[in-house]
């Protein structure tokens, strides 16, 4: 395809002899001297611009993106109406801290969030910069509304990396390694199943000293994992026996990612606290916690954010909830049907594939050998993914996450599709369950993708 093509229509191409090119080498060796060892680098890819879902690297080569930033730019990167909202807004006032002071689009987006998150009272917004903040705020509301010192959280959650946060997250044991003590009277359960906190209330955690029970409607971090349908409603029906709060973190689940605004939809479940972030502004800064007015009733101090609610940040969370609500939310599902379908179907050429799951266009593609889950494979199918132009992530123990920007063509699903089925083609070989390498414990790129959560 012709480079004068808008980014946006053009198709993967890498026109450099290998990656990273030189340009993005020389900048990836810049970055190795003076940015924090703590950073988890999928693969070598500088970016130099992004449009809907396409990046271009340094070196004009160009990718077709299946992540989203981390399923963040929802409406697609660098989209013209959530650029003009900021252009205009930035002309206007850039900050005014909102906890001191008015300003009209944190009010406008507390309005529209208040208007379309589903619930069944008046609601009100707190606003933070992102989701880690937005779980503390959820964390410390509960604690200070309920009077009771104890929250539930499932293994296999990741809720962020700060210190409440991280005591609810339950994702992998490096995430917590060398920061102990954690925020004490937090306790996990088994996602996905009832009777596990059934037997937490009868044995450590006793509901009535219960605050909250913090849940991703689909577990993120944690491997893509959709819950049994009875799931979410049985834990709204024992929030409720017991006054306990539910808290549904939809940071990464929601924002139109499945089809809803919310994932929780999808089972008419709503909660007392809504956390969300990542898709709110299309790739600004920007988290939010929704609640019904009766549960808000902390008093002025007890919490707040210099920079939480930006204004220009708001005003991009307005653009794109309006593109989300009216156009991206039925794209994600009907494309994500199609990407569902097409993955299951390449499922039944690759035996490595043995579950493909998810709702709209969060989808995970679950990698396995013989001896079990297959990190090393899985990490070596997205590596070769990236070489062909297609970038992906990993999550849980060794799933393949699709997350795309909800603008994806049913075109961009085809060619990625494509790309692919050549990258797992390349390796057929190699594949764990073939009959020329009995040992899959050897299948390993040597570049290990450590799958992590940004926060």
């Amino acid at each position: 395809m012709s480079l004068d093509v808008p980014l946006s229509r053009r198709e993967p191409g890498i026109i450099t002899d290998h990656l990273p090119g030189p340009r993005a080498a020389a900048w990836i060796a810049r970055d190795e001297r003076v940015t924090s060892p703590s950073y988890t680098r999928m693969y070598p890819l500088v970016v130099r611009r992004a449009r809907g879902a396409m990046m271009e690297d340094l070196d004009g080569n160009c990718f077709l993106d299946f992540t989203a930033g981390i399923a963040v730019t929802n409406a697609g990167h660098c989209h013209p109406r959530v650029v003009k909202a900021i252009r205009n807004q930035a002309r206007r006032l850039i900050h005014m801290s909102g906890t001191d002071f008015f300003y009209r689009p944190q009010i406008r987006l507390a309005e529209t969030l208040a208007r379309m998150v589903p619930g069944p009272s008046p609601k009100r917004v707190f606003f933070s910069n992102s989701g880690a903040e937005a779980i503390e705020a959820a964390l410390k509301l509960a604690r200070y509304h309920t009077g009771r010192p104890r929250a539930i959280a499932f293994r296999g959650a990741f809720h962020g990396r700060t210190y409440g946060a991280m005591s609810l997250t339950a994702s992998k044991s490096i995430q917590r390694k060398g920061f102990s003590p954690l925020v004490p009277e937090i306790q996990h359960a088994t996602y996905g199943d009832l009777s596990s906190l059934r037997t937490l209330f009868r044995t450590t955690c006793p509901p009535e000293e219960t605050a909250a029970i913090f849940v991703e409607p689909i577990q993120g971090e944690g491997g893509y994992i959709v819950p049994p349908d009875e799931f979410l409603p049985g834990l709204r029906s024992l929030c409720d026996e017991h006054g306990i709060l539910l808290v549904l973190d939809e940071i990464q689940s929601g924002i139109g990612r499945t089809g809803r605004l919310l994932a929780s939809e999808h089972w008419g479940v709503h909660g007392d606290i809504v956390c969300l972030a990542k898709g709110l502004a299309n790739g600004l800064p920007l988290g939010a916690i929704v609640a019904s007015e009766t549960i808000m009733d902390w008093t002025p101090g007890s919490h707040a954010s210099t920079f939480g609610g930006n204004p220009i940040a708001c005003s991009a969370a307005l653009a794109t909830l309006q593109l989300i609500e009216h156009r991206y939310a039925h794209n994600a599902q009907e494309r994500g049907e199609e990407l569902s379908n097409g993955l299951r179907d390449l499922a039944k050429l690759h035996p490595c594939v043995v579950d493909v799951r998810g709702k709209g266009l969060m989808i995970g593609m679950e990698i396995g050998s013989p001896k079990g889950p297959n990190p090393e494979f899985r990490d070596r199918i997205i590596l070769e993914a990236f070489h062909r132009g297609l970038l992906l992530l990993p999550c849980g123990p060794s799933t393949i996450r699709f997350c795309p920007p909800l603008c994806l063509t049913a075109r961009q699903v085809e060619i990625g599709l494509e790309l692919l089925r050549s990258a797992m083609a390349a390796l057929c070989g190699d594949c764990p369950f073939s009959p020329r390498r009995p040992d899959v414990a050897h299948v390993h790129s040597g570049q290990h993708l450590p799958s992590d959560e940004a926060s």
